[in-house]
């Protein structure tokens, strides 16, 4: 089992001890390995610094669209998504469940960074992209599109959309990853999407430390050990074993971050 998608930099870890600690709780727990996902450029740095001290870490180099009033120099992405443990661009994206920082300053933010992406790409620099969207697919969808980007190279992380949102993410070409949220009883419609996702387009992640999944929703904060319950869940939505979906999940993993995860024992 892998997590994709957590942000083990932030102070929430702190009580826990530390990465470390996080990641050996990981370990115990079957989980082979995860990403650290950036929220901002200074953000990315510190997660390459700390990706690069351990071999079950991967890391991101992005700006968050919730950070994109104080994003740092988005040219130095650049230099950190060349190190070598950086698997992708991200996260980046739009979020219309908050009001701050306003729509303007974020699609500045979503723009600038998929003109550079693709400034890159065009150098050789071509890594895929982690896309944060929340309540805001409509919108998202045709300025992904227009950056002329590979659909099959985003991933929406954290999908909490309807079904109908969920076709629509699928007919632009993208990959859809799911957190815990697919495990609560008031997101029925989360688990209806989850049943709709291609096998080669579905990842799985915590998002840690936040939306911890059943059945310890109540603990926080969140920890990349608990993607387990994520792919029991989805095994139960999509009719398969839990070992079939981890088999799965890990595969497409690798396949999209282009890695080669670690040995560890089995989740299930």
């Amino acid at each position: 089992m892998f997590d994709t998608h957590c942000h083990l930099r932030f102070s929430d870890y702190e009580p826990l001890g530390g990465a470390t600690n996080v990641l050996d709780r990981a370990t115990d727990a079957g989980v082979r390995g995860a990403i650290t996902v950036a929220t901002t450029v200074d953000d990315a740095r510190l997660s390459a610094d700390l990706a690069e001290s351990d071999d079950r870490l991967w890391h991101t180099a992005g700006v968050h669209p919730l950070y994109s009033d104080h994003p740092g120099a988005l040219e130095d992405l650049k230099a950190i998504a060349e190190r070598p443990k950086c698997v992708a661009f991200g996260e980046l994206g739009l979020d219309q469940f908050y009001a701050k920082p306003n729509q303007n300053i974020q699609i500045a933010s979503l723009e600038a960074q998929l003109e550079l992406i693709s400034r890159w790409r065009r150098d050789g620099l071509a890594k895929p992209i982690v896309i944060h969207c929340r309540q805001a697919t409509a919108d998202l969808i045709p300025r992904l599109n227009d950056s002329g980007l590979p659909a099959d190279q985003f991933v929406f992380h954290c999908f909490t959309g309807t079904p109908d949102e969920a076709r629509d993410v699928l007919d632009f070409g993208a990959w859809i990853s799911f957190t815990g949220v697919v495990t609560f009883q008031n997101a029925p419609e989360v688990a209806r999407a989850a049943s709709l996702v291609p096998n080669d387009r579905i990842m799985a992640e915590t998002d840690a430390p936040f939306m911890t999944p059943a059945p310890h929703r109540n603990t926080k904060p969140n920890e990349p050990k608990f993607v387990v319950h994520v792919c029991e869940a989805l095994a139960k939505i999509r009719g398969c074993t839990p070992q079939a979906m981890e088999d799965l999940l890990d595969a497409n993993a690798e396949r999209f971050f282009g890695i080669t995860l670690p040995n560890s024992p089995r989740a299930f």
